[in-house]
């Protein structure tokens, strides 16, 4: 597996003092373009406490390998702020990328001022998770995300250089877990006491299922119709110290059921506010492998479409796909494909809770889709060597280990990565390449 190298560089430290949030600004991109150390907003928040305590959250899910847990932490991707005008975002992965955390600051909770829009990292440091962990339900918070000139000057000689290790499969699990959560559908709601008694209920370890019956949740140990799968719930941690703050809990899972092994989001409505954690399937299965973007980017027409969408988008908090197929002269269904290609990029998100993308621009190269999912490369590496004979729905892949038939009814192989995950981690390398040549065979044809 390998590593880009991530380098952040800050004016100044974040810091929390007298009730002042200052969050140190690393380079991004805004509405003007690529911005050295962006300033997106400075204002109060109206709830200080929830909104110390969510951050807080988003924080700890990127120190956390929750999977074979190190006993000293290794190196620390800073949480992702995007200000898309009458919200903050501020987004984090787990180091084991099994779980991703979101934090929506709402128009509700802000009273302040916008000076741009766009999407940076944001410095978090001991000594502010120290500070972020003592603010109290009547203290103030002022919060400026991006340093002004005044702070930056009187701190002169405290910039914060990192440089960070940032494994492909990390970066493969922010773009999976966007994909994933798009095809999500809520599957219950706890309020008040009901939410608290649940969460605090549950086991640390194991996998149970989730279902809800009228106002209670039942927890099962096997897969029941319309449950959500919850595999170690201990993962559901940072949820707990925000429960004396929360109006309701959402569960999402699959729109599809069928599998054992699915995904699941558990959302936390907040003042103002919501914070959510994506799960996948299993503590050691990060959303890397679950092959959820590979079908969309087997397209040749998915990447010009996504420069003529991505070239629409505004860093929208909501992207109406209707109004970008007008704009884009395109199909519904392009631009979702377009979308998905963006998210690789990772060019959009998707808000549960609004069931809609939104846009952003994560500060880590977008420019290595093909390197990032070696599973679509194999696939074009045999379709170049002509190792792809297609007869109607039946498809024989010639490969160094034998032929490989491949059905295009059910996407079924007879490779051992279909017998072991019978297409709940996406297709195979055969099945990608089949498709690609039946649909190239399609445009050919009169």
């Amino acid at each position: 597996m390998t590593s880009a190298t991530q380098a952040y560089t800050y004016a100044a430290p974040s810091s929390l003092v007298g009730g002042r949030l200052g969050l140190a600004t690393s380079g991004g991109r805004a509405l003007s373009g690529p911005v050295v150390a962006p300033r997106f907003f400075s204002g109060v928040v109206t709830q200080a406490a929830p909104a110390a305590a969510a951050l807080l959250g988003v924080a700890d899910v990127a120190l956390a390998r929750y999977h074979q847990p190190q006993a000293r932490p290794g190196w620390v991707r800073d949480p992702v702020v995007t200000c898309n005008g009458d919200r903050l975002r501020f987004e984090s992965f787990s180091a084991c990328g099994g779980v991703y955390a979101r934090l929506d600051l709402l128009s509700g909770a802000l009273d302040g001022e916008v000076f741009d829009r766009g999407t940076t990292n944001v410095d978090v440091n001991a000594p502010l998770r120290e500070a972020l962990a003592r603010v109290g339900a009547r203290d103030p918070l002022h919060l400026g995300v991006g340093l002004d000139e005044l702070v930056v000057t009187t701190m002169d000689g405290a910039v914060v250089e990192k440089k960070v290790p940032l494994p492909e499969r990390w970066l493969r699990g922010f773009a999976e877990v966007q994909v994933i959560a798009s095809g999500m559908d809520q599957r219950g709601e706890l309020t008040g006491m009901t939410a608290v008694r649940f969460l605090r209920g549950l086991p640390r370890k194991g996998t149970v299922w989730v279902t809800q019956a009228g106002r209670e949740p039942k927890v099962s140990d096997r897969r029941v119709p319309g449950s959500v799968r919850l595999a170690d719930p201990g993962r559901l941690g940072t949820l707990l110290p925000l429960l004396r703050f929360a109006k309701s809990l959402r569960v999402y899972g699959p729109a599809d059921a069928a599998s054992d092994a699915a995904s699941s989001a558990w959302e936390l409505e907040l003042p103002g506010m919501r914070y959510t954690l994506a799960l996948s399937p299993e503590r050691w299965r990060g959303f890397s492998g679950e092959g959820a973007v590979l079908d969309d980017l087997a397209t040749d027409e998915a990447e010009d479409d996504a420069d003529v969408v991505g070239m629409l988008l505004n860093f929208e908090p909501e992207v109406e796909i209707g109004l970008l197929a007008d704009r884009a002269g395109m199909p519904a269904d392009r631009v979702r494909a377009a979308l998905t290609r963006l998210g690789v990029a990772g060019r959009v998100g998707y808000d549960l809770s609004e069931a809609a993308h939104f846009h952003r621009e994560l500060p880590y190269d977008r420019d290595n889709v093909i390197v990032l999912n070696p599973r679509l490369a194999k696939a074009r590496r045999l379709v170049e060597a002509g190792a792809v004979r297609v007869d109607g729905e039946s498809v024989t892949v010639r490969t160094p280990g034998g032929e490989r038939r491949v059905s295009l009814a059910d996407g079924s192989c007879t490779c051992e990565w279909w017998w072991d995950h019978r297409g709940s981690r996406g297709p195979c390398k055969h099945v990608l390449a089949a498709r690609i040549v039946a649909r190239a065979a399609v445009e050919v044809s009169p």
